[in-house]
């Protein structure tokens, strides 16, 4: 396992455009660091009208790290959203809480709810502020397809050359959430230079969303170029899926669909971005799913185009911006075409 991929893993980033943290302690092999960023934005849509200002996933976190000799270290999160534009509601909720114990040479274990072994390969589309992938979120803590709760995983990266490793790694969920039974998953991927490719597989029944028990499978393929925020990013995702989305986030509950696992789907979702030597980030990007069932619904579920850009007026200080596009022929015929303009601060 590489030393920059162990930095970053006892480091706990984040996929994002940004990571940034405050070390609060460093003495004797402990280290005690806050992080996390905090949003406001205006956002409209074409299908109800009207102005809302919402908050763009803000969250904190808490991460401590500790020198355990012989090569390994070990760290500790937990990342929690934060409610401050609604009074009176909860103020905090888990996103991430997990220990991770790291070795250069025998890689990296965590135990907890935490980014998993499939986002590794699936989320590299994942990156703007305003409009970003949203399939991989369908049920995502008990399908370990973003935050897997109650997982266990294991990582590791082998260097084969100056531009080459291979990576991959391996998850397990428990079956404490209600309609989902365990489930496994396995990443495989090579990173040569500036290019990466990777595959998933994800599997565990269910019963939540169905009308028996069925097995829940994705297979992700991926691939990139580039750093996002650094020049020239282009990224692309495509799963094949059986029970792992449904309709209800998408078409409202006027769907027929609504509220039930799709038998078989399609997704894919591409990225391309440059970014300026001034930090002016702009970028497209196209997401899709698609269901191939005949049991419940049959067709285009959501497609949509989104245009944006970010700036940075200080490192920790940016600026986003982004349209939009229902292209339409999803489930319902209906057109919701979204704006959404603020700022972030990085903590």
């Amino acid at each position: 396992m590489n030393k920059k991929i162990i930095a970053l893993a006892v480091a706990a980033a984040a996929f994002g455009t940004q990571a940034s943290a405050v070390e609060l302690y460093n003495n004797d092999g402990s280290t005690f660091s806050i992080g996390g960023h905090v949003s406001v934005s205006a956002k409209g849509n074409s299908d109800v009208g009207g102005t809302d200002i919402i908050s763009n996933s803000p969250r904190i976190n808490f991460t401590a790290t500790q020198d355990l000799g012989n090569g390994f270290t070990a760290d500790a999160r937990g990342e929690y959203a934060i409610n401050y534009l609604d009074g009176g509601a909860d103020s905090f909720t888990t996103r991430l809480g997990y220990i991770g114990v790291t070795h250069e040479d025998f890689g990296r274990a965590v135990a907890g709810t935490q980014w998993s072994p499939y986002y590794d390969v699936a989320g590299i589309a994942d990156m703007p502020i305003a409009f970003a992938n949203d399939f991989l979120y369908d049920n995502h803590g008990a399908l370990g397809t973003g935050r897997a709760e109650n997982m266990v995983s294991y990582r590791n990266d082998i260097q084969l050359g100056d531009n080459l490793s291979i990576f991959g790694g391996l998850g397990w969920q428990d079956n404490a959430t209600t309609g989902f039974d365990s489930r496994g998953q396995v990443a495989l991927g090579a990173n040569f230079s500036d290019f990466m490719v990777g595959y998933s597989y994800n599997a565990g029944d269910r019963t939540d969303g169905v009308a028996s028990k069925q097995e829940a499978t994705s297979h992700a393929l991926s691939a990139k170029y580039g750093s996002y925020g650094n020049g020239v990013y282009v990224a692309a995702v495509y799963t094949m899926n059986e029970y792992m989305h449904g309709t209800s986030n998408y078409n409202g509950v006027a769907n027929p669909g609504a509220g039930i696992a799709l038998k078989d789907t399609d997704a894919v979702e591409f990225i391309a971005a440059y970014a300026f030597a001034n930090s002016l980030n702009l970028s497209i990007n196209y997401e899709a799913v698609e269901s191939n069932g005949n049991d419940i619904t049959k067709g285009t579920v959501y497609s949509q185009m989104a245009f944006q850009a970010e700036y940075n007026i200080t490192p920790s200080f940016v600026t986003f911006a982004g349209y939009q596009l229902d292209l339409g022929s999803d489930l319902t015929n209906a057109e919701n075409d979204m704006w959404n303009v603020g700022v972030r601060y990085y903590l």
